[in-house]
């Protein structure tokens, strides 16, 4: 019994250094892995070419061993596999220029905060989250930093019950079907079309997108789906997973109050549009006067920044900058960059003469904004405060509403109004839709246009590459006949006689080449 015994150890001993199949470690050079693995003389007792039964269940505990080191190996490797598909589609996700970027001290604050594990249940003191917020929010982290405000608000703020939106999970509501799936199938290449992550026709950042939309829909029957929730919610994906879209994305709608906005009857809208108009006329006198006399009302411009929180136009970086800002200054922060942003151009917008070019001003050129403009206008959007005259603005709305609905008009001239106002309308809508396929074949030209121009550069290239080419044949032949001619003329019929049989050396080849091998 004690030969089996030490025969175990050595086996032991040996599964210790070959930790992996035919390990170089294990092996000495130039020899044959078999025959090391399965010679007498690595251990085994017995005599040559027989093994006892302790040699066969050495053996098989080591191919056993191996096995699961192998089985191992291969699920580090999916797991790497796996972490590196999700490092490239976060790239692609946060491919944007950043604007108003934190320093060092604010990224350590950050770091601090989101990694400590009582966030979602103590409250922070809020002046020092406000500030932290206007140095900057990481670019990498900005997802996190949004979900810990959106729970820092709660802790502040409950909704009434009536207005909490329905307990019903995520995954529940992707397993339904929606009656408004034509139209989010339809808005899924509008949104944003020029960014990678959302640029593949039914690709993963499109799906993810249509599955956000769907579950929306179903949650809250009452808005449904809307021209402008897509952008939304393809910002918040490119920030995180999709139930923490989905989580956030009811937090804007329902906690915020964005979703009033999103109604059918679009009353919300009105009175935001009505308040802008108000703050042009008290802050912004000559831009107000200058615009009505072109009868340029906000909705003709100002409507797709509401709606899709400026998203649709402007470019991402500055985008993201006002979702910080939203996440603890609430649909305020709206009003302050519309304003911001019509107030920096208003010399230009007053140079326009005409209906058509302030329009096209407006919804063309301020939308293109060097980064200089952007951190500007976020830096004066926070240190504005505009809260009490929105609200006073809105009651004045609701003042001049109740006296025109107390004030009966003549039968006939209200007949002849209902159908105007249900006709213009109709026209906005009309209109609205023209301009966001105007934006998107603009889009779609600038992509084009940069493609055009990488291709017309390739050929310059590759034409100045043939040219170069065809100069140095031509120095190259001009060589040859100059070697030529030095050569005497008993060498240079020596060098033609041997060209000539090297090419009947050549076709000979080729002909032996082809004919059928006998055996």
């Amino acid at each position: 019994m004690n030969k089996p015994s030490a025969s175990m150890q050595n086996v032991d001993h040996m599964d210790g250094q070959e930790l992996l199949p035919l390990s170089p470690r294990a092996l000495n050079r130039g020899q044959n892995p078999q025959v090391s693995r399965l010679s007498p003389e690595q251990g085994f007792g017995g005599e040559k070419g027989r093994r006892s039964p302790a040699d066969y269940r050495a053996l098989w505990k080591k191919a056993i061993h191996q096995q699961i080191l192998l089985i191992r190996m291969e699920k580090e490797n999916q797991r790497l596999e796996a972490s590196r598909d999700e490092l490239h589609i976060r790239k692609l996700k946060l491919d944007y220029q950043e604007v108003c970027q934190c320093s060092k001290e604010v990224q350590a604050l950050w770091d601090r905060k989101l990694s400590s594990p009582c966030r979602t249940k103590v409250k922070w003191d809020k002046e020092e989250i406000h500030g932290a917020v206007y140095q900057g929010v990481p670019k990498s982290r900005r997802g996190e930093v949004w979900l810990v405000l959106t729970q820092q608000y709660r802790l502040r703020h409950r909704l009434p019950q009536r207005q909490q939106p329905p307990e019903t999970s995520y995954q529940d509501l992707l397993k339904q079907l929606t009656a408004q799936q034509h139209a989010i199938l339809v808005d899924l290449g509008r949104t944003f079309p020029t960014h990678q992550y959302f640029s593949t026709q039914l690709g993963a950042g499109q799906l993810s997108l249509y599955n956000l939309l769907k579950a929306y829909s179903l949650l809250d029957t009452e808005v449904g789906y809307c021209q402008g929730i897509s952008f939304v919610a393809g910002l918040l994906l490119l920030h995180m997973s999709e139930e923490q879209a989905f989580d956030t994305l009811k937090f804007l709608m329902y906690d915020l109050g964005i979703r009033r906005q999103y109604r059918p009857d679009m009353i919300s809208l009105q009175i935001q549009m009505y308040q802008l108009s108000r703050l042009l006329h008290d802050y912004h006198r000559n831009l107000y006067t200058h615009l009505e006399e072109h009868e340029i009302c906000p909705s003709l411009y100002a409507a797709p920044w509401f709606l899709t929180l400026f998203a649709s136009q402007f470019q991402l970086g500055f985008v993201a900058r006002i979702f910080d800002l939203l996440f603890v200054q609430g649909t305020e922060v709206i009003f302050k960059v519309a304003l911001c942003l019509l107030s920096s151009h208003e010399g230009e917008i007053l140079e326009c003469d005409g209906f058509e070019s302030i329009v096209d001003y407006l919804k063309s050129t301020i939308p293109t904004l060097t980064h200089s403009q952007m951190e500007e206008i976020i830096t004066k959007a926070t240190e504005m405060d505009i809260s009490k005259q929105l609200h006073a603005y809105e009651v004045e709305y609701h003042v001049l509403q109740d006296e025109l609905s107390d004030a009966p008009p003549p039968s006939e001239d209200s007949d002849r109004l209902d159908k105007l106002e249900k006709a213009n309308v109709q026209l906005k809508k009309q209109n609205m839709e023209l301009l966001e396929k105007l934006q998107a074949a603009r889009l779609k030209i600038q992509t084009l246009e940069g493609s055009v121009e990488s291709f017309l550069s390739r050929e310059s290239k590759m034409k100045h590459l043939i040219r170069s080419l065809e100069q140095e044949k031509a120095s190259y032949q001009k060589t040859v006949e100059r070697m030529r001619s030095s050569l005497p003329s008993d060498a240079m019929a020596e060098v033609e006689m041997t060209q000539l049989k090297s090419s009947t050396n050549g076709k000979a080849k080729e002909t032996g080449c082809k004919k059928p091998q006998s055996y």
